[in-house]
């Protein structure tokens, strides 16, 4: 009998997918990409039209001599790599590699690893496809091209190690932006206007100052607050109009990439990257006891909301079943694609009805539980009735000139609702004097003509907010709808500005652009402006569109851009500002030499001052720019503890992986200690709990004699004994750290719960 040769990227797709075809089939990983550019060179041949030089990946020689090996025995051969772009690639460099085994290869694609799917797309066979290859491969030497020759150009003039890329340093100067609007930003002064009322029957309710003299309410000072209050206090409050409505709420529709990471971020905290390797692993395949490995969810990698017919059916019949047939449309809800979706897949969705979240929560870990189950929900509602409201508006009026409106929501019908409701980001900015918007409010029967009584008006003064940082969630958001990358690279691309330290995320998981991140966005943007134009990088996604649709030729791409790009190269090589070696003088005096002044310098930290005596005065300080413009020193923070190898006092700096104490005479004494806490390791008993920080900038706690004890924890030790238990120390939990879930926050004991300050967190519904 023939031996078929099928080739996947991931051994757990390939045992997945194995266990499906059979002892005729031999299942084999490439392990990712086999080929790429060269580390150490260009790899792109400029004079003889951007002909790439691939060569086999450090340490993939192994696997790409089993693969010739298992080519030879083969009678036919299924190249099963991703269904996208780079699966693509990866199908073609394999081909290359064993092309000389001579035996007929097909490319097979697997948008769920499921029995249906694996066979189904073994059965139906296709060639390898050029056009997505030559796309994937413009855009591989397009990023190269840029990273490659900028790179080097950051080096000399800011630092070593920077890099540059096509899309990421577009996607660094998102937040640069949105940091600068914020720190523009001028906040506006508004007041609301707040009535507590009764009516004939109960309850009482709230209803909002919205019209004066038939005109929107624009209440912008104290003097303005007051004369509405003052003219309010001369009348009588009327129901002038009552208008009710029923309000519609239709679901969301499945989910593509963007949609599912952005979700996952609002619901879970996840990151970008998180998510997609949580949902690779569904998609690859789980184990599940007796049914063995079984691939939970279709590809995730898609900008499609497309469901097939078997997709529409089975989840029609579960909803039916489940929930009744009252709870299904007509006719199946069918979502409109974005125009430049390329549509080559379904949405993300479950692959069968018979693995519900409850049945298969014994098999998955805690982060595939709360994925697969958002991805059930999501995909259930999507084909449910609309959630139906009970709207009612209730106009008041006091006198002639003031006008106060109440609203209410109440839910009649769930719909949809009872499995999924959608979260939402913060509210960018919107007009401050709008009416309350439409809530679960409720409001007395009332009938127009009625009078009403007034308990209290609150006079609140407000001011408008800058718009918010990016969150995961927000700047995935931001990059779709820019046509920034693609559902393959949103993770990536969000990942890499922050390895690369041109992006901050903070605590409370929002990003701010590092002083790094802004010089080079600076640099770029005055050098590169076509480069670092978002509307000239989502064209470029749209040409490689056009390739992988065969309407636009690859090289052309890159003679298009390379031409104008080298000579904007040339005039940045002699034009760009030297940040490296640049001294801004300032006013201030070194402390140290006394005679010398400060200048500011351009470090490996960030900006910092130096005296202008260097060499002979190597004295560095830190520094903050004050709302006037003026340098100020920052002090270094006394530690109290002197220094082991001189004896002189130690100071509290804070440096690239966070606080540190340094000895008082550096650079003479250059001797470094992490920040001890003053508690005792509870693991160990040897060690003292010191400061650190992780590589996403979050500070932890962790033993000192790491790697020999490796307790960590992300609340912060209290040297202070625990009331109630004795427990030798408490801890400082945040509502926003990790594993917070149900326990008590602020100053707690980490052993019996007790709590100084703060309140407990309810378990997420």
């Amino acid at each position: 009998m023939s031996k078929a040769l099928v080739i996947v990227e991931s051994p757990a797709k390939a045992k997945t997918i194995g266990k499906y075809l059979g002892k005729d089939y031999e299942v084999r990983a490439s392990v990712g990409h086999i080929k790429d550019l060269p580390k150490s060179q260009l790899g792109v041949d400029l004079d003889n039209n951007f002909e790439p030089h691939y060569e086999v990946i450090d340490g993939k020689g192994k696997i790409v001599a089993d693969l010739r090996k298992a080519s030879k025995d083969a009678d036919v051969i299924f190249l099963a790599p991703d269904p996208d772009r780079e699966g693509e690639a990866i199908a073609w460099h394999i081909s290359e590699e064993i092309a000389k085994s001579k035996k007929p290869m097909f490319r097979v694609l697997f948008n769920e690893i499921t029995l249906r799917g694996v066979t189904q797309a073994i059965a139906n066979p296709l060639p390898l496809n050029l056009k997505l290859y030559e796309s994937q491969q413009a855009r591989r030497i397009l990023d190269r091209l840029v990273g490659y020759q900028i790179s080097p150009l950051l080096w000399d003039k800011v630092k070593r190690g920077l890099s540059a890329g096509r899309v990421q340093s577009v996607a660094v100067r998102l937040v640069v932006d949105r940091e600068r609007a914020i720190r523009a930003f001028v906040p506006e002064e508004y007041w609301h206007l707040d009535a507590e009322l009764e009516g004939p029957k109960p309850p009482k309710f709230v209803a909002r100052l919205s019209r004066v003299d038939a005109k929107k309410a624009e209440v912008k000072t104290t003097v303005e607050a007051e004369a509405v209050r003052a003219g309010i206090a001369e009348h009588g409050w009327v129901v002038r109009e009552i208008q009710k409505k029923e309000r519609r709420r239709s679901p969301s529709p499945p989910f593509t990439t963007s949609k599912l990471q952005q979700e996952a971020s609002r619901h879970f905290s996840f990151t970008a990257k998180r998510t997609m390797q949580v949902a690779q692993k569904l998609y690859e395949g789980i184990e599940l006891g007796e049914d063995g490995a079984v691939g939970l969810i279709t590809y995730m990698r898609t900008d499609s909301t497309r469901m097939s017919d078997d997709a529409l059916t089975m989840v029609r019949e579960y909803i039916v079943g489940k929930y009744g047939p009252g709870e299904v449309p007509a006719t199946p809800n069918i979502y409109k694609t974005k125009k430049s979706a390329q549509d080559a897949h379904e949405a993300i969705r479950p692959t069968s009805m018979d693995y519900p979240p409850e049945k298969v929560k014994g098999y998955l870990t805690a982060e595939q539980q709360k994925l697969y189950g958002l991805i059930w929900q999501r995909f259930v509602s999507c084909q449910m009735n609309p959630a139906i409201y009970d709207a009612t508006t209730v106009d008041i009026s006091v006198g002639p000139r003031f006008e106060f409106r109440a609203t209410g929501s109440v839910l009649r019908y769930p719909g949809f609702e009872a499995v999924y409701r959608e979260l939402k980001d913060d509210a960018q900015e919107r007009d401050p004097t709008a009416d309350q918007d439409e809530g679960d409010a409720r409001l007395p029967i009332l009938a127009v003509g009625d009078a009403l009584k007034l308990i209290k008006l609150a006079v609140d003064q407000k001011f408008t907010k800058p718009p918010p940082r990016f969150t995961d969630a927000t700047l995935v958001k931001e990059l779709e709808e820019k046509g920034i990358g693609r559902p393959s690279t949103y993770a990536s691309i969000v990942q890499v500005i922050l390895d690369k330290e041109y992006v901050d995320k903070e605590k409370n998981g929002r990003f701010r652009p590092s002083q790094l991140g802004e010089v080079v966005t600076d640099l770029l943007v005055q050098h590169f402006p076509e480069i670092m134009d978002v509307e000239f990088t989502a064209a470029m996604e749209g040409r490689l569109d056009q390739i992988e649709e065969g309407t636009f030729d690859w090289k052309t791409l890159l003679q298009e851009f390379y031409g104008p790009f080298k000579q904007t190269l040339a005039t940045a090589k002699l034009n760009m500002r030297d940040v490296k070696r640049e001294e801004i003088p300032t006013d201030v005096v070194c402390e140290k030499c006394g005679t010398h002044t400060m200048v500011i310098k351009f470090g490996k930290n960030g900006r910092f001052l130096g005296c202008s005596g260097y060499p002979e005065c190597k004295s560095t300080k830190e520094y903050r720019t004050a709302d006037d413009g003026q340098i100020e020193v920052v002090k270094d923070e006394m530690a109290g503890v002197n220094c082991p190898a001189c004896n002189a006092d130690m100071v509290i700096k804070n440096g690239r992986f966070g606080r540190f104490l340094a000895c008082s005479k550096y650079p003479e004494c250059k001797t470094t200690r992490p920040v001890d806490m003053g508690v005792d390791c509870p693991k160990c008993k040897a060690g003292k709990l010191v400061e650190k920080r992780s590589k996403k900038g979050q500070t932890f706690y962790s033993c000192s004699t790491f790697p020999a004890c490796d307790f960590a924890t992300w609340d912060r030790p209290l040297a202070e004994k625990c009331p109630s238990c004795e427990h030798p120390f408490l801890v400082e939990r945040l509502k926003t750290g990790r594993g917070t879930r149900g326990k008590p926050v602020g100053t707690v004991c980490p052993q019996c719960d007790w709590v100084k300050v703060g309140l407990s967190v309810p378990e997420a519904s």
